[in-house]
């Protein structure tokens, strides 16, 4: 199973990462502590929408197009677990 967290933060790191920009940077221009970044990239915090959104302004990002992306990633990975499980 995976958590809307998790495909956030990964949504998140793969914009940051494809625009070879750091954390610091990222947390710097969003305003939000390195810690605190980081524990969002990796799924173990969910940001409030304040800060999703001051996060997405830093990568040049839309909210809606997160979002998108996530919705995406979500239902691939549920297509893949009710297949298996239909399988079994």
């Amino acid at each position: 199973m995976i958590l809307v967290r998790e495909a956030v933060g990964q949504t998140l790191r793969t914009a940051r990462t494809d625009q070879n920009r750091t954390l610091r940077d990222v947390a710097r221009e969003a305003r939000v502590s390195l810690g605190y970044l980081s524990e969002v990239e990796r799924g173990q915090k969910e940001a409030s929408s304040e800060l999703l959104s001051a996060i997405c302004v830093a990568l040049g990002l839309s909210l809606s197009g997160v979002f998108n992306d996530v919705a995406i990633e979500l239902l691939n990975r549920e297509t893949v677990t009710l297949t298996v499980v239909d399988a079994a």
